[in-house]
């Protein structure tokens, strides 16, 4: 008898079930299955097989149990790759028998954040139960078959000192971004994609005031700031019949009848940026978020583009960053870790605003560097 066709038999027996069944419970069905044609070694491994099918992220847990993996990749039956802080890199010794063991996978976890994954709705975006962010596509829309994005969320909440000693804050970055939150100042962190926004954002939280309140609105629960007061809203997609969605932008609008002392968009993508820009400008100090942007200077851009699809007229959203913002802390991502690579300060130009440079990692030139300091005092 082969362990495959036995653990399809085990399979359809286990779809059945009201609830998971325990792994004594799976190894009880796979011996009454096999009905003793098999050995201990065949039955462990069919037991392993159907457990990691039915918990966590199946053959993929390990690798997301892994001291600082951030990210696990699926292309397909063939190439599971990692990223632990270094880039991506192949999964040494963990794949897929074929293409339906990944489709079965992704459907599943989809399902464990209650959201649906089939040939209708080919794609799911969702933060799953223990907090992993799962993006999945289907075939045909993945062309290599199906895709399995897992970003990791690790359950530590980073303080500046941890980020300090890891060598993320080089310099005098570490005192400046003490001082920016002191001060009140609002600000934006920037940076690429997994260069370290939400870790830098969550240990820039922590050095809020105890007293303060936070209002934290987010698409998933990223965010784990080491603070007493914190209240977190979380977006909602539509149900099977489209309806019931929340967005970021409903979040901004409630979060401000919540008395926030500080709010918090964890990220700022979207039609959001009009009412957080609003907010800022009408007496919430100190607000703060996320932005995508390869370069501190790109940040003027990414608004505007954000503000104008919103509806905002691009002179209009200018005025509001100038008014709203005061700094960007651009991290980036290096090979030897993520560090902050740039304070820098929000400035009006004209009629445009424009980001400049008040401290760099590199010693570079600075422009802004006198006003920078001078916020910092109060000036």
């Amino acid at each position: 008898m082969s362990v495959p066709s036995l653990l399809d038999r085990v399979r359809e027996r286990l779809a059945l079930a009201d609830e998971v069944p325990s792994r004594a419970g799976v190894a009880a069905l796979v011996r009454q299955e096999a009905g003793g044609l098999i050995g201990d070694d065949d039955v462990l491994l069919a037991v392993r097989t159907a457990v990691d099918e039915l918990a966590g992220a199946g053959p993929l847990e390990p690798l997301l149990r892994l001291p600082g993996v951030t990210d696990v990749l699926v292309n397909g039956a063939g190439q599971v790759w990692m990223d632990r802080g270094a880039g991506l890199e192949p999964a040494p010794g963990v794949g897929f028998a074929d293409e339906d063991a990944v489709r079965r996978l992704a459907v599943r976890l989809a399902a464990s954040a209650g959201r649906r994954l089939d040939d209708a709705a080919p794609w799911v975006d969702v933060g799953l139960p223990d907090g992993t962010r799962l993006h999945a596509v289907l075939p045909p829309v993945s062309g290599g078959g199906t895709c399995i994005s897992l970003r990791v969320l690790r359950r530590r909440a980073h303080t500046l000192a941890d980020l300090d000693r890891s060598g993320a804050l080089p310099g005098e970055s570490g005192a400046l971004l003490r001082s920016v939150v002191a001060h009140r100042l609002a600000f934006l962190v920037t940076g690429g994609t997994g260069s370290g926004k939400t870790t830098l954002l969550s240990a820039l939280l922590g050095e809020v005031d105890p007293a303060e309140r936070l209002l934290l609105c987010e698409d998933a629960a990223e965010l784990s700031p080491p603070h007493p007061h914190m209240v977190r809203l979380l977006t909602r997609p539509p149900n099977v019949e489209g309806a019931g969605a929340v967005g970021l932008r409903d979040l901004v609008r409630q979060a401000l009848r919540m008395r926030p002392d500080r709010l918090v968009v964890g990220e700022v993508r979207g039609a959001e940026v009009v009412d957080l820009l609003a907010a800022l400008n009408t007496g919430h100090d100190g607000g703060c978020g996320t932005l995508h942007a390869n370069r501190s200077t790109e940040v003027p851009a990414r608004l505007e583009a954000l503000g104008v699809a919103a509806g905002l007229g691009r002179a209009a959203v200018h005025s509001q960053a100038a008014a709203a913002l005061q700094v960007v802390v651009h991290v980036r991502r290096a090979r030897d870790g993520r560090q902050v690579d740039e304070i820098a300060v929000v400035r009006r130009h004209g009629e445009l605003v424009v980001v400049e440079a008040g401290w760099r990692a590199d010693g570079g030139p600075c422009p802004a560097g006198d006003a920078l300091r001078a916020r910092l005092a109060g000036g």
